[in-house]
């Protein structure tokens, strides 16, 4: 079982792994967009194993590497049969670019389920998490998209409990305990 975590170059894909797996070395990261550049396989135990998928978006790479990922993106989530979900990593200042929506529409038309991360929260005060939280939910309903949403800071670990809980019931391990951001 896999679930797949995907989003624009930068906006915390390899960090919000690295969170999630307490290892800060795990995943590679970088300032610089576009360094993750292979499908890379987190093993969880011999059942379950996070991926972490190129970024899409800006990066600064020629355009044949940018095609390049996106047909190894493309290839990955196409002929895969053993994908639970997919994590779309969205940075909260900037969330539901073209290709955001894009990976939104494909786990629509495939019957995928979808979990968005509105990452890099610890940039923002909590009044202004909440307003962009309520305006994506909202954009979610208005374009019936069937997708769970949340705050996340890798920095700050806001969110992790949610998320972990997230990935339990796709990777069908037992949940933990609900805290007051599921409430």
């Amino acid at each position: 079982m896999e679930v797949a975590f995907v989003g624009r170059s930068n906006a915390g894909k390899s960090s919000s792994i690295n969170t999630l797996c307490d290892n800060k070395t795990l995943a590679k990261i970088s300032k610089t967009p576009g360094r993750t550049r292979l499908v890379n396989y987190f093993a969880l135990d011999e059942k379950r194993r996070l991926v972490d998928l190129p970024g899409y978006g800006f990066a600064k790479v020629p355009l044949a590497v940018k095609e390049e990922w996106q047909k190894l993106m493309g290839k990955y989530l196409e002929q895969t049969d053993v994908l639970r979900g997919l994590v779309i990593i969205m940075d909260i200042r900037h969330p539901f670019k073209e290709f955001d929506l894009q990976m939104l529409d494909w786990c629509q038309h495939f019957g995928l389920p979808a979990h968005i991360l509105l990452t890099k929260a610890d940039k923002l005060k909590r009044g202004a998490q909440n307003t962009a939280l309520l305006q994506c939910k909202k954009l979610l309903k208005t374009e019936g998209y069937d997708a769970s949403i949340q705050i996340f800071s890798s920095l700050d670990k806001i969110g992790l409990e949610q998320l972990v809980n997230k990935l339990n019931e796709w990777l069908e391990l037992p949940a933990t305990a609900k805290t007051h951001e599921q409430a």
